[in-house]
């Protein structure tokens, strides 16, 4: 089972130890100065870590190899544990908006307002480091080129493509970022301004930006589950396939993802003049080409005779390196 942990996804792995410490912190911080600000950060981490650790816990379970039960293996795991994992965050938002709103209602004045920045301000560095080790983490998934600040804007190009785990740690910490710095705002202005109804007005602000990661979670997370054809990956390897000039044409061709892993399926169309021997070395090679490539776990290929029907368009296709 450790032997199995280890291989669960570092950067929630990390998230969720960080954000358990930030919200046993910010819990303490709520307690001396009853900011309700400081409640919805509180909640906001506490979300996080739970959420982290389930995050880590499923990415590793996913990885589990398959059996006589489980012949297709265990790679949709990391996506059903997501979305139980989203019903937490969902919750924690709907408790931090509530606050928030009865806060707006009834403004009071907190106390404590140095307490509140200096553990907000800290909680925001943490979560920074956390957000930048989820970008890196993004760019090596990904394998992208980015060294320094470059890391930045090239981790948000390609997050679209990175693990289901990662996105959802770098989409929280991102939240949790901005979080903090709402939070620090809506204090100051309570403190100093005397608009003790701004300390509200960011917990609901914190709340709807969770309910978002929530949303984006759940919808890339079903599709997961339901096995969700990758485009761009399979107009790739279609585009690979068409240079070999026995291939005629591709009949059928699926890149599915399942969970972090991808399973490719294809039925092609080959000339039938070709010799048993040279269509098998054929197969070998294409299965080789793909095999190679990042997350793919499988790759099943049936020949058809050439019916001199195209069925598949080749447009708008780089071949794969």
């Amino acid at each position: 089972m450790m032997s199995l942990l280890r291989r669960g996804n570092k950067s929630a792995g990390i998230a969720a130890i960080v954000n358990l410490i930030i919200s046993l912190i910010k819990g303490a911080a709520f307690m001396l100065t009853g900011n309700v600000a400081m409640f919805a950060e509180t909640m906001h981490s506490l979300g996080d870590a739970a959420n982290q650790l389930f995050v880590f816990v499923g990415s590793a379970l996913s990885k589990k190899r398959p059996n006589d039960r489980y012949p297709n293996g265990f790679g949709r795991v990391v996506n059903l544990v997501l979305l139980f994992a989203v019903i937490i965050v969902g919750i924690m938002s709907y408790e931090a908006i509530k606050e928030g709103i009865h806060h707006i209602l009834q403004p009071t004045e907190s106390k404590g307002i140095w307490i509140s920045i200096s553990v907000l301000t800290a909680a925001v560095i943490l979560e920074a480091f956390v957000m930048f080790k989820a970008m890196k983490e993004v760019i090596h998934e990904t394998n992208a080129e980015a060294k320094g600040l470059s890391i930045i804007p090239k981790s948000f190009a390609n997050l679209s493509k990175a693990k289901p785990a990662t996105k959802l740690v770098f989409m929280e910490d991102l939240v949790a970022t901005l979080g903090g710095v709402i939070a620090i705002i809506g204090i100051l202005l309570s403190f100093y301004v005397g608009f003790h109804a701004a300390e509200g007005i960011a917990s609901v602000i914190i709340g709807v930006m969770m309910f978002y990661v929530v949303g984006r979670v759940f919808l890339d997370n079903a599709k997961g589950v339901l096995g969700e054809a990758d485009d761009e990956l399979e107009a790739k390897i279609a585009a690979f396939i068409f240079t070999n000039e026995d291939i005629k044409d591709i009949k059928t061709l699926f890149a599915m993802k399942e969970g972090e892993d991808y399973h490719i399926e294809m039925k092609l169309e080959i000339d039938p003049s070709i010799s048993v021997s040279r269509a098998i070395n054929i197969k070998k090679s294409i299965e080789q080409h793909i095999q190679n490539m990042p997350g793919v776990t499988d790759v099943i290929i049936e020949f058809e005779e050439d019916d001199q029907i195209a069925t598949w368009e080749k447009v708008n296709s780089t071949p794969i390196g």
